[in-house]
């Protein structure tokens, strides 16, 4: 029987990352196209997630036998209760609609916002309903705790195979670099080019002390991969590399600046916060699962140089925001 999988939110970091994977992995291998197999990458432009009935007809369009969920609205610019209603919308949406279509696996995508903000870590996957979530962004993180709370429900009532990942920091190609919204990477790279470009300073908020666990999309993506062919239980896993492969910020803009070839003045402006100092998460479980499987990740000095370079080739076509 064919497997069609139906990725939402296919056109952003992540989709792209699994979509080349899919393409570059040796055919009918761990990670790799397999024979009998179509992959669906889909974007906001051809269906309005929030709308059941634009879900409905792209369901009925595509005739998913699993799907990868990882549409979501996600900027700092939104409201809580905007941030809140939609995602609730997005993600009931899929999974009621994957739910009546028969859909045989659906694994959405979560993230670490969901964790307390007061929690013991490293965080593991029985830590998400500890507590109360940060403030800053609570409307994001209950609407993605609630998937984990859909999945276990539908499990309950239906027999529904539908389970959830949570990825630490990611990063890649087809990331968002707009300076405005970016996260740490993706923004120390834009500005370390334009730095280049424009003969300033190279300037660092904080003291780029804190650590952070970084994962490149593209082995993100092979744990996608294989998360739709292995792995069966409601539980979510974390997807991340070891808490001893923690990279400080001082890293990661030495390392960007290797990258871009920035020769001119670089510092670090101490007077800006640092934020969080660490908030680890451990792989215990995810390394136990896939063992035997020739995974491995990708050093971070490689995949961010990869990233940069892709960058560098894409400027014009990247999200990067207003014009600098």
């Amino acid at each position: 029987m064919s497997v069609r999988v139906l990725v939402t939110g296919g056109t952003g970091l992540v989709g792209q990352g699994i979509e080349y994977v899919i393409e570059n992995e040796p055919a009918n291998s761990h990670f790799g196209k397999r024979d009998g197999e179509e992959w669906f990458f889909i974007g906001s432009s051809e269906a309005d997630l929030r709308n059941q009935e634009q879900t409905r007809k792209l369901f009925e369009k595509y005739k998913p036998t699993h799907v990868i969920h990882l549409a979501a609205l996600g900027s700092h610019a939104i409201a809580q209760l905007d941030f809140l209603r939609d995602n609730i919308l997005i993600n009931d949406n899929v999974l009621h609609t994957a739910h009546e279509f028969k859909v045989k696996k659906v694994i959405s995508c979560l993230s670490t916002c969901v964790y307390p903000d007061k929690v013991e870590y490293p965080l593991d996957e029985t830590k998400i309903h500890l507590g109360l979530p940060h403030e800053s962004n609570f409307g994001y993180a209950h609407a993605k705790r609630l998937v984990d709370i859909q999945n276990r429900a539908y499990k309950d009532q239906f027999g529904d195979n539908f389970t959830s990942a949570i990825p630490t920091n990611v990063f890649g190609p087809h990331d968002n670099f707009d300076m405005e919204s970016a996260h740490v990477l993706p923004a120390l790279i834009h500005r370390c080019y334009l730095s280049k470009k424009n003969n300033t300073p190279f300037v660092v908020w904080g003291s780029g002390k804190p650590l952070r666990q970084f994962i490149y999309s593209r082995d993100l993506a092979k744990l996608f991969v294989w998360m739709l062919r292995n792995y069966d239980s409601v539980e979510p896993l974390i997807l991340s590399v070891g808490e001893d492969e923690e990279v400080s910020i001082k890293q990661a803009a030495d390392a960007v600046v290797n990258a871009v070839g920035f020769t001119g003045e670089y510092r670090f402006d101490t007077t800006k916060a640092d934020g969080q100092f660490r908030k680890p998460a451990s792989n215990k479980k995810l390394l136990e699962l896939v063992k035997d499987t020739g995974f491995a990740f990708t050093p971070f000095d490689k995949a961010l140089d990869e990233t940069v370079q892709w960058f560098l080739q894409n400027y014009n076509n990247a999200r990067i925001g207003k014009p600098q």
